[in-house]
């Protein structure tokens, strides 16, 4: 409010000021507003950068400013005309281009374009106005225009007991933690071609010590794809990655929990009978996916852990830790470095570190992971598994077989039904 006020003051003295005075008066502020100054004191008060600029060093430079406004002040109206007052046709026919539809429209005036300044300008040319693509950009903010990127807000249509999973998940959550007992959030990292590709983001370097890759993605031209599976433990702060080579299957995502398990988990928690998983619904980790619960029950014997699976509603995956927890901090460690071979994928995840203790350990997986494996009804139905009573294909738990029996019985009912 008290900015608002000042800047409404400063709006109604500037209107009392001559030319000169004026962008003195412009100038000051912008100087006093340090970093951004400029750009503030252009759209406010709408004199021109070269103008404002003009301004700042003529304060910084002269003593006597009366001495440089001496017979250099134009009379009220002097200078060059606005492009608006001179073509009366002008707003209209850019407004029209504007509001065509250009993605494909066949009486379109800019087909198959995306809207630059210089297209703009160039059709407006066409149609008989003498116009720049600098004075379209001034034009187009001035009706209201401005460049803009896709945001990403829309998650789609929810499903009506969204809110009531995410309270499931987290009073599970807090279950396991009260009985020490490990939680762990699972998911795939985005696959990376590993070779000399670009990799987004920048890294400080000498200037003679630019790095140069591939200017094109092409597969063919690196050594293959790293397929990142992580395994995060909510608890400890720290996790696995398992780097598979292949695919991205069932098998090679309750792999990665195995591997996290036998290198980290059983030492963290020594005498654990009971697991807790955090998934997607989707992915090789998925609800629906028969496979992944078929590995599971195979872990759950090999371990004798009783494993509880809760997935995240569709179209929430943002909401799984390790996605903020982990995953992230991966991309910035690695940011500007090329992956070039299986090595620095390794190394640049294990050296992931944060100043909240994070620590992550990596390996290479270079099993082959089949695609289309066929999960019979038998096997199926040789599951020993209990669906929760909420949602339950996304809630259930894994028995190990052996004496799987005796724990369904000891089960808490009013948590779990039969499949």
């Amino acid at each position: 409010m008290e900015k608002r006020i000042k800047e409404e003051v400063m709006l109604k003295v500037l209107s009392t000021l001559n030319e000169a005075q004026s962008r003195w008066y412009v100038a000051r502020e912008a100087i006093s507003l340090g970093r951004g100054g400029l750009k503030r004191m252009y759209e406010l008060t709408g004199l021109s950068r070269p103008t404002i600029l003009k301004g700042m060093k003529e304060l910084k430079s002269v003593q006597d400013l009366s001495k440089i406004a001496e017979g250099k002040i134009r009379k009220e109206g002097g200078g060059r005309k606005r492009l608006t007052n001179l073509d009366s046709a002008l707003v209209k026919d850019l407004t029209h281009i504007m509001d065509e539809n250009t993605a494909g429209d066949p009486m379109s005036l800019l087909k198959w374009t995306g809207k630059s300044t210089r297209k703009i300008a160039d059709e407006m040319v066409s149609l008989g106005h003498s116009m720049s693509a600098m004075s379209v950009c001034r034009m187009l903010k001035e009706t209201g225009y401005s460049l803009q990127a896709n945001v990403k807000t829309k998650e789609g249509k929810e499903h009506p007991d969204r809110d009531a999973q995410f309270k499931y998940i987290n009073e599970q959550v807090k279950d396991f933690i009260k009985n020490k007992a490990p939680v762990i959030s699972v998911d795939t990292k985005k696959k990376e071609n590993v070779g000399e590709f670009k990799n987004a983001g920048q890294a400080w370097r000498k200037k003679d010590k630019k790095r140069e890759v591939f200017s094109h993605d092409f597969p063919n031209l690196g050594i293959g794809k790293a397929i990142p599976y992580g395994t995060y433990d909510v608890q400890r702060n720290n996790g696995m990655v398992n780097v598979g080579i292949t695919h991205d299957t069932a098998e090679f995502a309750v792999e990665s929990i195995r591997r996290w398990w036998k290198l980290m988990g059983r030492q963290e928690y020594p005498g654990a009978k009971k697991l807790l998983i955090c998934a997607d619904s989707g992915g090789s980790n998925g609800s629906r996916i028969k496979a992944w619960k078929l590995y599971l029950q195979k872990l759950s014997g090999e371990f004798n852990l009783t494993i509880t699976v809760c997935h995240f509603p569709p179209g929430t995956s943002k909401w799984n830790k390790i996605e903020h927890r982990m995953f992230s901090f991966i991309s910035m460690n690695w940011k500007g470095e090329p992956l070039i071979n299986y090595e620095t994928v390794v190394n640049m995840i294990s050296t992931t570190t944060t100043r909240s203790g994070l620590k992550i350990k990596a390996q290479l997986d270079k099993n082959k992971y089949e695609t289309g494996i066929k999960i019979s009804d038998r096997e199926m139905n040789g599951l020993k598994i209990q669906h929760h009573q909420l949602h339950p294909k996304w809630n259930y738990t894994i028995f190990p077989r052996e004496g799987g029996e005796y724990i369904l019985r000891s089960l808490d009912k009013k948590h779990c039904r039969g499949q």
